[in-house]
């Protein structure tokens, strides 16, 4: 994969645009079904939260680079690695942890946590665990986190559309009601087109490369899960809080994750299909931990 860190997969300014509204769309889905309470989960029940945020905010970053020290990926991938560690949990998380029998007012308060404080978390972890790679000498594209630029990005395309469904669900519950369900079906359907934008034109990038990258995402993925589940679950909780955490921590948003690349990162190559395949598998890999632990719950 040596080459894959000269990749620029380019974007024009209406695909751009275009990406940016589904992402909109999508933080306005997930904000339908979160309500003011969802927070005070907070402090009924701190125990469990806090576990959960240690586990997607800490380990999985700190295990994203024990991961990269391991395998030693191409600088843009490791970036990639880095990005999907740092971006808060994917919007199908919820849906995830209700067909596993997990604990889902836990899954809604660390969706609503974590989101709201992506604005500030994301490049702040962004920042803190790149510091820690090793830039290649040939890389030449200067890597440089600007704070006001990145937050910027991410207020107008996670915070805003946030307040507006939680507005709805709180003002207009029958509006709420009418368009909940569509927005979770339209959620998927348009991380999948955000993705599929993303790669349309770079498709001898992708099959030259993809092998690689799935290989290193199957592994990511699986060990968010698997991380999650065991540090839950040694801290004393429930079954049914540490498979929440698990799909918490394994299901990120792969979805911001492009926006950031395209509108900051000028398309690296790595970055961008780590990130997509990401959004893609965690889908399939979600509904498969979902459905077996479903399994279980109903046979025990």
């Amino acid at each position: 994969m040596e080459d894959i860190d000269k990749v620029v997969i380019n974007f024009d300014d209406s695909q751009m645009f275009l990406m940016n509204i589904v992402l909109g769309l999508l933080m306005f889905g997930v904000a339908l079904n979160l309500k003011l309470q969802d927070f005070k989960y907070l402090l009924e029940r701190p125990k469990g939260v806090i576990i959960g945020l240690i586990s997607q905010l800490i380990l999985l970053p700190l295990f994203t680079l024990l991961l990269i020290v391991l395998f030693q990926p191409s600088f843009t991938v490791a970036l990639g690695m880095i990005l999907i560690a740092s971006c808060p949990g994917g919007n199908i998380s919820n849906y995830f942890v209700f067909r596993a029998g997990g604990n889902t007012p836990l899954s809604i308060a660390l969706t609503s946590i974590v989101t709201v404080a992506a604005v500030v978390l994301t490049p702040i972890s962004f920042f803190c665990w790149t510091h820690l790679l090793d830039k290649p000498a040939d890389f030449t594209q200067s890597i440089h986190v600007d704070f006001s630029a990145m937050m910027t990005i991410i207020v107008q395309l996670i915070l805003l559309p946030l307040a507006l469904g939680m507005l709805i669900n709180h003002y207009l519950p029958r509006l709420q009601r009418l368009i909940a369900r569509p927005m979770k079906l339209l959620s998927v359907l348009l991380l999948l087109g955000i993705i599929l934008v993303a790669l349309k034109d770079n498709l001898e990038i992708v099959k030259h490369e993809l092998d690689q990258i799935f290989f290193l995402v199957l592994v990511h993925n699986g060990i968010a899960y698997l991380l999650g589940y065991q540090w839950a679950y040694r801290w004393g909780l429930s079954k049914s809080d540490a498979r929440a955490i698990a799909i918490e921590t394994g299901i990120q948003n792969g979805g911001l994750a492009l926006v950031l690349i395209f509108n900051y990162f000028h398309g690296l190559g790595g970055m961008a299909l780590v990130a997509a395949w990401w959004g893609i598998w965690d889908i399939i890999s979600g509904f498969a931990l979902s459905t077996l632990w479903s399994v279980k719950t109903k046979n025990s």
